[in-house]
C-alpha cells in the first residue's frame, strides 16, 4: 500500500529531473545565469579603467598588448558569446581571441572582475576596458596589473614582423615572423660576424652609459653589398639575437615627411626599424619623401622618441649616395658584405649539405685563390637542387665557379686600360665613431700615384680638394 503510494511522487521526481537537466543543456539556463548576473552587478558600483590601443602621440600601448595576450589566454574566452578562432605561431596551433564587444570575466584574490573588448563604430579604434569593483578597487588594483605583468613574461615572446599599410586599426600590420636565419647559419667571415654580434650585445648593455652621455639609446646599421650576399638574412638573425619586432619600412607606401614620422611615431622600443634598398630609393625621382624628410627620420627629433632601437638600412653601392646620409651619428656602422670566399663556402656547405670535410675541397678552395667567385645566394641555390649528393653538388659549385673565372677574364681582355671595380672588395665592418674606410686610402693613394707620373704636374689645390678627410 506504501509503495503503491510512493509510485507517483518518484514519477514526478524523475520528470522534474529530466526537466532541469534538459534546461541545464538548452539556453534557458544561460539566460537566467545572466539575468541574475546582471541583477548582481546592479547591486555593486563598478569602477571602469579603459587600456587603449595607441596612446596620445598614436604610439602602440604595450600594456594593450599584454593585456590582449593575457586575456586570450583566460579559460572564460572559451564561454563567450563569440570568440575567434585564429592559427598560432605554428600552422597546427589554433587559438581563441575575443571578438570585439564581448565581455570576459576573471577573478583575482576573490574579486571578480569583467574585461570587455570595445571597438569604436566611427573610427575603429580599440580598447579594452576593465571593471573593478569599488569595494575592491583599492586592493586588488595593483597587484591585479602586476599579475598580469608577470604572466606575460610566462608566455614565450613571439617575433612579429610589421608592414606599414593603409587600415582602420593603425598603419602597421603584424605577420608572426617566422624566419629562420640565425647568427650561426648566416654564412659570412667569421671575424665579421663576431664583429657585429659583439657590438649588438654590448648595446643591449648600454643604457646608463648611453644616457649618462646624453644621447638616445638607439643604433643605426649601414648593410651594403651586391644583390645575394645575405644583408636580408643578416638583418633577421640580428632581430633573433635582440629579440626585437622588425619594423619594415615601405617607402614606396609613404605619402609624405608627415606620414613617415606618424610611422615612425607608431613603432614600438625594443624594434628594428628596417629600410631596404635605400639607394634606390634615393635616385627614384617620383618619391613622394624628400630628403631632409628622410634624414629627419634617421637621427631628427622624432627618432628621440623611443629608446632601445636598431635602425638597418640596407643598399648595394653607397659610393653614389650623398655623403650626408651616410655621417657619423646618421650611421654608426657600416657592414659591407662581399661575395662567397672560402669560409663561407664551408659554412654553406655543413649547413646545406651536412658536410664539414670533402675530397673536393682543396680544389674548391684552389679557384677561390684564383678570384673566381659567386655570391652566397647563388652558391647555397646550386646545393639546394643538388642536394641528395653532396658530391654532385660541390662539382655542381666548381663548374659554376670555373664558369664565372671564364667570364672574368673575357671582360678584362674586353675591357682592358679601364680602371677595375672595386666593388669586389671582400667584406668589412667598419664603426664610423672611430675607424676610417679602406676606400678612402685607396683614393689619397691613387693621388699620390698620378702625382708621381712625369707628364702631369702636381696640382695642391686639387689634392686639397680631393685628400679625405680624415676625423678621430
Amino acid at each position: 500500500m506504501i509503495l503503491s503510494d510512493s509510485i507517483p511522487f518518484l514519477l514526478a521526481f524523475a520528470a522534474t529531473f529530466l526537466i532541469l537537466r534538459l534546461l541545464l543543456k538548452t539556453s534557458v539556463i544561460l539566460i537566467i545565469r545572466k539575468w541574475v548576473r546582471s541583477l548582481g552587478d546592479m547591486c555593486h558600483v563598478w569602477q571602469c579603467y579603459r587600456v587603449p590601443q595607441y596612446n596620445q602621440l598614436l604610439q602602440e600601448n604595450e600594456l594593450y598588448r599584454k593585456i590582449s595576450a593575457y586575456i586570450n589566454s583566460l579559460a572564460s574566452v572559451e564561454d563567450s558569446d563569440f570568440a575567434n578562432l585564429v592559427t598560432g605561431s605554428r600552422s597546427n596551433d589554433v587559438v581563441l581571441s575575443l571578438d570585439p564587444n564581448q565581455t570576459v570575466f576573471d577573478s583575482f584574490l576573490g574579486a571578480r572582475v569583467a574585461w570587455t573588448n570595445v571597438v569604436g563604430e566611427s573610427d575603429g579604434r580599440r580598447c579594452f576596458v576593465l571593471r573593478i569593483r569599488k569595494k575592491d578597487k583599492r586592493r586588488i588594483l595593483r597587484p591585479y596589473l602586476q599579475h598580469i605583468l608577470a604572466k606575460c613574461e610566462e608566455f614565450e615572446r613571439e617575433l612579429k614582423l610589421y608592414i606599414n599599410c593603409e587600415s582602420r586599426d593603425g598603419r602597421w600590420r603584424s605577420v608572426p615572423f617566422a624566419h629562420q636565419a640565425t647568427m650561426e647559419t648566416v654564412a659570412m667571415d667569421s671575424e665579421l660576424k663576431s664583429k657585429v654580434k659583439s657590438d649588438l650585445e654590448l648595446f643591449l648593455k648600454s643604457k646608463q652609459y648611453y644616457h649618462r652621455l646624453g644621447r638616445v639609446w638607439k643604433r643605426s646599421y649601414l648593410l651594403h653589398g651586391a644583390s645575394g650576399t645575405g644583408k636580408s638574412s643578416f638583418v633577421a638573425a640580428m632581430a633573433k639575437l635582440l629579440c626585437y619586432d622588425v619594423y619594415d619600412v615601405d617607402l614606396s607606401q609613404v605619402s609624405d615627411d608627415a606620414d613617415l614620422k606618424l610611422l615612425l611615431l607608431q613603432t614600438t622600443p625594443r624594434s628594428l626599424i628596417l629600410i631596404e634598398d635605400l639607394d634606390r630609393f634615393l635616385k627614384d625621382k617620383s618619391t613622394t619623401v624628400s630628403l631632409p624628410g628622410l634624414l629627419n627620420f634617421m637621427d631628427g627629433v622624432l627618432s628621440c622618441c623611443g629608446e632601445e632601437r636598431v635602425m638597418v638600412f640596407t643598399m648595394n653601392n653607397p659610393d653614389q649616395i650623398d655623403p650626408t646620409v651616410l655621417r657619423p651619428g646618421r650611421i654608426d656602422v657600416h657592414v659591407q658584405f662581399g661575395l662567397c670566399d672560402f669560409s663561407s663556402f664551408k659554412m654553406l656547405a655543413n649547413s646545406h649539405l651536412a658536410i664539414k670535410e670533402h675530397r673536393l675541397f682543396p680544389q674548391v678552395e684552389e679557384i677561390f685563390q684564383t678570384g673566381a667567385s659567386l655570391s652566397p645566394a647563388e652558391i647555397g641555390e646550386i646545393m639546394i637542387s643538388n642536394r641528395n649528393s653532396a658530391t654532385r653538388a660541390l662539382k655542381s659549385v666548381i663548374n659554376a665557379l670555373q664558369t664565372n673565372t671564364a667570364n672574368k677574364i673575357r671582360l678584362t681582355q674586353s675591357s682592358s686600360g679601364r680602371s677595375t671595380d672595386e666593388s669586389a672588395e671582400p667584406g668589412g665592418v667598419i664603426c664610423r665613431e672611430s675607424v676610417h674606410t679602406v676606400r678612402e686610402f685607396r683614393k689619397l693613394y691613387g693621388l699620390l700615384r698620378r702625382s708621381g707620373r712625369k707628364d702631369e704636374p702636381l696640382d695642391l689645390g686639387s689634392t686639397d680638394k680631393e685628400a679625405p678627410r680624415i676625423t678621430q
